[in-house]
């Protein structure tokens, strides 16, 4: 029986550690050959301050993206790695030719690479806010960009549509503000537009573009989850990477090929599909238009009803408890 990714290949950013580690070897594990990205060093692995971008073991030895192709390779897939920095024009650029020159085209792409700065809006530093909005938001574009061109050049040749897959990281920071993240928060938010506008890009050329929202217990997020318990029962941490990674591949197969243009959230054995925004009220002008006051008189009532810590989304989209 053949693997559902079988044929296909793949570039995962970030795969160094964490979730995009996890994705690749899903991703392997059912038949995708991989270029593995990080931008971990050898000798100084990648941080959540940058360091790196997709995390690394700080250890003396293999770069951490050939630390993971090697495990690929090891378990009887094919794998190479590649070291560059996707926030960096020419670096995405020459990732996608390292995936096309390598197994002869691209399929999927899994943009996952990221950094942390958190601070107050009040206290953020420009380059705190630039550093995350372009390993983020650029990094997403760059690769995309790259391998929506290789895409449509590949089905112009054709003559119809091609195999393409895009799976990009957003978070739930973005659905729920995070106070002490708007760089972080604004840049996941960019990465909704850009996958929906890219869904709708590709289509003709039978692309799709999905987006996650995940949990996941990561270098990146050890701060952040640093109160939720790790099982001592030995049983799977439902902030496991691993329970991500299913989902990546699901999205990346061809059986997902009527999905596109979806915001996913995913995390201890549980997917949730987020709708896109509802109207939640409507009012109308008593005349051509409103005034001041007439809108002072039907929105004032209106928020007041509401609860008064209740703001544009909720502060915990889909609950989370503390262990």
């Amino acid at each position: 029986m053949s693997l559902p990714l079988e044929g296909l290949s793949a570039i995962v950013t970030g795969a160094g550690r964490g979730l995009g580690r996890a994705e690749a070897l899903e991703l392997a594990g059912l038949g995708a050959s991989v270029v593995v990205n990080d931008y971990g060093q050898p000798g100084r692995g990648g941080t959540s301050h940058g360091e790196g971008h997709g995390g690394g073991s700080g250890e003396a030895g293999a770069a951490p993206a050939e630390e993971v192709a090697a495990e690929i390779r090891a378990a009887g897939g094919q794998a190479v790695a590649h070291l560059g920095d996707v926030s960096d024009f020419a670096s995405a650029r020459a990732l996608v030719d390292l995936a096309v020159g390598t197994y002869g085209k691209l399929d999927i792409l899994v943009n996952n690479a990221g950094i942390l700065r958190d601070r107050m809006v009040f206290s953020m530093s420009e380059d705190e806010w630039d550093s995350v909005v372009r390993v983020h938001l650029k990094g997403h574009f760059n690769t995309t960009h790259f391998a929506s061109v290789h895409w449509r050049e590949r089905s112009k040749a054709a003559g119809g549509p091609v195999y393409g897959r895009v799976v990009n990281t957003s978070s739930e920071a973005f659905l729920a503000g995070s106070a002490g993240q708007p760089n972080y928060a604004a840049a996941k938010g960019g990465i909704v537009g850009l996958t929906t506008s890219t869904a709708l890009a590709l289509r003709k050329y039978g692309v799709t573009a999905n987006v996650i929202c995940p949990r996941a217990r990561t270098r990146m997020t050890q701060d952040v989850f640093a109160g939720f318990a790790v099982p001592g029962d030995g049983s799977l941490d439902p902030l496991a990477p691993e329970h991500v990674s299913p989902l990546v591949a699901y999205l990346a197969s061809p059986a997902a090929s009527h999905v596109t243009g979806q915001l996913l959230v995913v995390h201890g054995g549980m997917v949730a599909i987020v709708e896109r925004p509802k109207v939640a009220a409507q009012f109308d002008a008593a005349k051509e238009a409103f005034s001041y006051e007439e809108l002072d008189a039907v929105l004032s009532p209106y928020y007041e009803a509401r609860p008064a810590d209740e703001t544009f989304a909720a502060t915990e989209v889909l609950g989370l408890k503390r262990g």
